[in-house]
C-alpha cells in the first residue's frame, strides 16, 4: 500500500510563481498541494489544511516569509511543521540567517520548473530522518 500523498502548501505573493509550482506539482501523484497568495492566506488556512511542508516566500507585502514561518510555529500543534524558505536570496549568510529562523531548507528562485517536484521530495526525505 503506498504511504498517503506528501501535503504541501505553497505560499507567493506572486501570481506567475504560484502558476509555475502547480504545473510543476499538481500532478504528482505522491503530491498534494494548496497555494495560498499571502502569509495571511497561509495562516487562514494551515489549520484546516493540514500541510506536512510549507514553501514559503522570503520577500511578500503585508506579511513577509520570516513573519509567517513565526506565526504559523505559534499556532497550536504547529511548532515542529516543516518550512523551507523560496528566495533569490541565496548568499550564504542569508541562508544561514533563515535556517535560523527555523527553515529546514532554502530553494533558490529561480528555480527549475522540472527539477522542483525531485527537490521537494528530497527536502521531504531528509525532514523525516532528522
Amino acid at each position: 500500500m503506498p504511504p498517503p500523498p506528501l501535503k504541501i502548501m505553497y505560499v507567493d505573493d506572486e501570481a506567475d510563481i504560484r502558476t509555475i509550482v502547480q504545473f510543476a506539482l499538481e500532478d504528482e501523484e505522491d503530491f498534494v498541494l494548496k497555494i495560498c497568495a499571502s502569509g495571511q492566506e497561509a495562516l487562514d488556512t494551515v489549520a484546516d489544511y493540514r500541510p506536512d511542508l510549507v514553501l514559503l516566500d522570503v520577500m511578500m507585502p503585508g506579511m513577509d516569509g520570516p513573519t509567517a514561518l513565526q506565526r504559523l510555529h505559534a499556532q497550536p500543534g504547529l511548532g515542529q511543521l516543516p518550512i523551507a524558505f523560496v528566495t533569490a536570496k541565496v548568499q550564504p549568510q542569508e541562508v544561514a540567517h533563515l535556517k535560523a529562523l527555523g527553515a529546514v531548507d532554502v530553494i533558490a528562485k529561480p528555480f527549475d520548473p522540472m527539477a522542483l517536484a525531485d527537490h521537494v521530495r528530497s527536502l521531504w526525505e531528509g525532514v523525516r530522518h532528522d
